[in-house]
């Protein structure tokens, strides 16, 4: 089983019938042309029944509550369900990446975390994405790992109160970032040792640092898989990654869970959904 090559540039012509997994519309990538709120029901017009989304309040940890109702109403009048929310990862524009390993910035996360909690509790969210954090200047990164590991054991709990799951993922392009590789996340989350928390599997930051081929092998302790292709990070067929025979091997390996299209379109929205049938965009397809 594979993908034929398009051309002369290696590109890989998408096939999603090769296997059975669900996609869903990353809000925070995808439908940029428009305001958030309106991205939800987009999404919907485009074939999408499940979306998942950043912290949808830029850099503020504790939004009003009529700023929360918004979004909440956002993705329930258009009929989708959010799979996933990220927790507050500090100002992103700026660099930040994520607060669980950043000491003194506990309760404000755990605020923030209040506020993820209620959304998942009105929209039925069962899936939260803690950014790890970066290593900060005049930090003994000794000291971050165990705010880290404290700090995930907290939210672990909070969140397997509500029978969720916290995903945590490894990053490129991130330097200050310490998690790179799949087997960095892994260790975090062996040395926290809670059910609740699993990993993120990015197939776009796996094939730019080098371990995309052993994904499969992790397939049970992945809570949640992303794709966008490599290089570049636009849509599937773009670059020259064979993304479909890592979804076919994830899922023979028994993961089932949703795929999160992650990617920055080349074009517009619209256009750079082109390689996915409009069948195969629900998840109950």
């Amino acid at each position: 089983m594979g993908l034929r090559r398009a051309g002369q540039n290696g590109r890989m012509i998408p096939d999603p019938t090769l296997h059975g997994l669900p996609f869903d519309a990353h809000l925070s990538t995808l439908f940029t042309e428009l305001p958030l709120l309106e991205r939800p029901r987009a999404a919907r017009e485009a074939g999408f029944d499940a979306v998942e989304c950043w912290w949808p309040f830029g850099a503020v940890a504790v939004p009003t509550g009529a700023e929360v109702d918004a979004f909440v109403s956002a993705i329930a009048d258009a009929g989708v369900s959010l799979v996933s929310l990220n927790f507050f990862a500090g100002d992103m524009a700026a660099g930040d990446s994520g607060l669980v390993s950043w000491p003194g910035r506990e309760a404000e996360l755990a605020e923030s975390v209040d506020v993820a909690l209620d959304i998942a509790r009105r929209l039925g969210t069962r899936r939260f994405n803690a950014l790890y954090g970066n290593r900060l200047e005049g930090v003994d990164p000794a000291e971050q790992d165990e705010v880290a590991a404290a700090t995930l054991d907290r939210l672990a709990r909070r969140v397997g109160a509500v029978d969720g799951t916290i995903v945590l993922e490894a990053l490129s392009g991130r330097p200050a970032y310490p998690l790179t590789t799949t087997a960095e996340a892994l260790a975090v989350l062996d040395r926290v040792g809670r059910p609740e928390l699993t990993l993120l599997t990015d197939l776009y930051h796996r094939a730019v640092v080098g371990d995309l081929d052993t994904v499969a092998e992790h397939a049970a302790r992945t809570g949640h898989v992303q794709l966008a292709d490599a290089p570049g990070r636009h849509e599937p067929g773009s670059g020259t990654t064979d993304l479909d025979r890592h979804l076919v091997a994830l899922e023979a390996a028994g993961y089932d869970g949703f795929v999160g299209l992650e990617y920055l379109p080349s074009t517009d929205t619209l256009t750079a959904l082109e390689w996915l049938p409009r069948g195969r965009r629900a998840a109950r397809h």
